[in-house]
């Protein structure tokens, strides 16, 4: 791939659009290697710890199993490139840095890594950044330089973020396609209350509305095939239908808003709770009741190895899954509903989530996703919510 220089100075506002491409997802690394629900526990105690303290023009990307959907970026004059989970669920951007190290196992050794020295544009901050892990940790310095969501001239190109320079990162990224992650919530859970590459756009007035629109294709056991889109700035009316309603978030961190019911087949729950949106995550991730009582009404039965509800057929049809948010009623239906996690043998995409009575109940993610688009409006504090189009 051809790097382009960065642009600066931009005069007027712009929609930008990042390519995706999906890969092999950490939940099928972690699980193959027995370190799935190690990561999990870990990210759900990071999840509660937060609470503490802390118009576009359509480009066609790749789906790989309806896994995980990385995105291309570039850091730095001229761009140095990185594949990054553009995660809707945290706020920091990190990539290895070209000092990264690991030891003998040495997860660092295939990734790319940020050279300070090859870009004009890099300006030294110093300041110690660590996040920490069950497994270990991603930790280094932080810096500042020119990030591009993308790696051509039209992607959003945004002069002085912020970001971390990863110095070692744990070993369970070893195996993962990607080099780091690029957080896409609210600054108010940003590790040093660092900056989010996108809010700084915004304060730069760089795109023309303070939000985002993410579509999600459903492929199925496919490989390098078109598979999504993240507009940055305006509401993808290509990919998307009209919108049918927003939800007003519950806080400004992650994308937190009310869900009001639940209901599959013969099974119906008005409890209500907490949500949030997750690009992130691959599967739609609930209480731990509600998920047994949903697999129970589609004959999908529990596997201890994986922590999956396996379904009897990969050709299983099951009855639509509706969500109720706000006045409106959101159905994913069955295509969505089921993963492949071999290629004979298919999974509900659900699993089970344990939030200890602080932060989301549920997790709304990739299964919810590519049903419907979802519009992450910044500036408005409010989710959108239209039909896709695929």
């Amino acid at each position: 791939v051809v790097v382009l220089l960065a642009l600066l100075g931009l005069a007027i506002s712009h929609v930008h659009q990042m390519h995706l491409r999906k890969k092999d997802s950490m939940r099928k690394v972690l699980a193959r290697g027995g370190q799935w629900e190690e990561y999990m526990a870990t990210k759900n105690t990071m999840r509660m710890a937060r609470t503490s303290f802390a118009a576009g023009f359509p480009q066609k990307v790749n789906d790989y199993d309806d896994a995980e959907y990385v995105g291309n970026i570039t850091i730095g004059t001229p761009g140095q490139a990185f594949e990054v989970v553009l995660d809707t669920g945290s706020a920091n951007l990190w990539v290895p840095d070209a000092t990264c190290a690991g030891g003998a196992l040495d997860p660092c050794a295939k990734k790319h890594k940020f050279d300070a020295t090859k870009s004009s544009t890099y300006a030294s901050n110093g300041q110690k950044w660590t996040i920490e892990y069950g497994t270990g940790s991603a930790r280094g310095f932080l810096g500042q330089d020119t990030v591009r969501f993308g790696t051509d001239n039209s992607a959003l190109t945004v002069p002085k973020c912020t970001f971390g320079q990863a110095t070692s990162i744990a070993a369970f990224f070893k195996n993962d396609v990607i080099d780091g992650i690029l957080g896409l919530a609210f600054q108010s859970i940003a590790v040093d209350n660092v900056k989010p590459p996108f809010i700084e756009a915004i304060d730069q007035k760089l795109v023309d509305l303070p939000l985002f629109t993410v579509w999600l294709e459903h492929e199925g056991r496919q490989e390098n095939v078109p598979g999504g889109l993240y507009t940055y700035g305006a509401v993808d009316n290509t990919n998307c239908g009209p919108v049918i309603a927003y939800q007003t978030l519950s806080s400004a961190t992650e994308f937190l808003f009310k869900l009001t019911s639940v209901s599959l087949g013969s099974y119906t729950n008005n409890k209500g709770w907490t949500v949030i949106s997750d690009t992130g995550t691959s599967l739609i991730s609930a209480p731990a009741d509600v998920v047994e009582k949903v697999a129970s009404a589609a004959n999908a039965k529990l596997d201890k190895t994986t922590g999956l509800y396996m379904l009897p057929s990969c050709d299983t049809e099951i009855p639509d899954l509706k969500l109720t948010i706000g006045s409106s009623t959101y159905s994913i239906d069955y295509k969505n509903m089921i993963v492949p996690i071999t290629a004979t043998d298919c999974g509900l995409a659900m699993d089970a989530f344990f939030g200890g009575g602080f932060g989301p109940a549920w997790i709304l993610g990739d299964p919810f996703i590519r049903q419907y688009c979802n519009i992450y409006d910044i500036g408005n504090k409010r989710m959108g919510f239209a039909k896709s189009l695929q």
